[in-house]
């Protein structure tokens, strides 16, 4: 189901509040969010756990606002301000202009106020005791970068970028290479993967179903196969399927490119298969009630 996460509260805690409405003993999210952020937290109730995987690697869509003139040990509104920057200067178009280099293929130094490992701890917990360690640059993707809004010192972006990527930290570079600093004053996530505008459903909306009748929370829950629509499809007969769901690979009698595909019985959804370059399908991963 799409949580549409609140701000202030941890996507863990977002996601415990929501196993237990559903009396789900198997739950997930699907990718962060940070207290400070709002929106789209897609969460994977029992079976659909098993790919949850495939959406944490999706390409995600934010707009985040900023301010210009600090910057924050936090890079977000709640760190203590440590630099001011003069940014009367920065016109429309400059800003516009330093845009351009961050579209692409980019490389960011993860922050320290992260939830990365270096030395089993997270990086978080080093910096709340004032450690600064050095992390190695990684490569992330910006699909999009638009300006949506100007009102100097806040600006507003609408971004789409791949997984990994600091939306914190893509906001001080950019105000650097403008010539100045920011900091993140709100963002809000408005879709993952397949998820853009599908209904997201608030706690309170929650909440409020199951009080009225337990069953209407079932209306909300969308098909599992959704988590991986962009995939082939590949339909098999009866017996094919069972062959399948035995381990059995199966030799396709149609073309298609190799690589994972969703696979369907006639009964419906039972998992992910992978297709071999000479058409081979091999079983990746089934619903639990397709094993043998």
């Amino acid at each position: 189901m799409l949580l549409d996460k609140p701000v202030g509260l941890s996507s863990n805690i977002a996601l415990q509040k929501v196993r237990r409405l559903f009396g789900s003993r198997k739950a997930g999210h699907t990718g962060s969010l940070d207290p400070l952020a709002s929106g789209l937290l897609p969460i994977c109730l029992g079976q659909a756990t098993r790919f949850s995987g495939y959406l944490l690697g999706a390409a995600k869509g934010y707009r985040v606002t900023g301010r210009l003139g600090e910057r924050t040990a936090t890079g977000d509104v709640e760190g203590e301000v440590v630099e001011h920057c003069a940014w009367e200067q920065l016109t429309r178009v400059e800003f516009v202009a330093a845009l351009a280099g961050f579209r692409g293929p980019i490389r960011q130094v993860p922050p320290m106020y992260s939830a990365l490992k270096q030395g089993g701890e997270r990086l978080y917990r080093k910096a709340r005791r004032g450690e600064v360690v050095d992390r190695p640059a990684r490569e992330v993707e910006i699909y999009a970068l638009e300006l949506e809004s100007w009102t100097p010192p806040t600006f507003s972006l609408d971004v789409r970028c791949s997984k990994g990527t600091y939306i914190r930290t893509l906001v001080e570079d950019l105000a650097r290479a403008a010539g100045s600093c920011a900091h993140v004053t709100a963002l809000r996530r408005y879709a993952a993967g397949p998820y853009e505008s599908e209904r997201m459903y608030t706690l309170e909306a929650l909440e409020a179903l199951a009080g009225e009748d337990p069953e209407r929370l079932a209306a909300v829950v969308l098909p599992m196969d959704t988590m991986v629509g962009g995939l082939p499809v590949i339909a098999l007969p009866a017996e094919a399927a069972h062959r399948l769901m035995q381990g059995q690979p199966l030799a396709l009698d149609h073309e298609g490119e190799a690589g994972l595909v969703r696979v369907y019985s006639p009964t419906g959804f039972i998992g992910l298969g992978e297709r071999g370059a000479t058409g081979e399908l091999r079983v990746k991963r089934l619903l639990d009630t397709c094993k043998a």
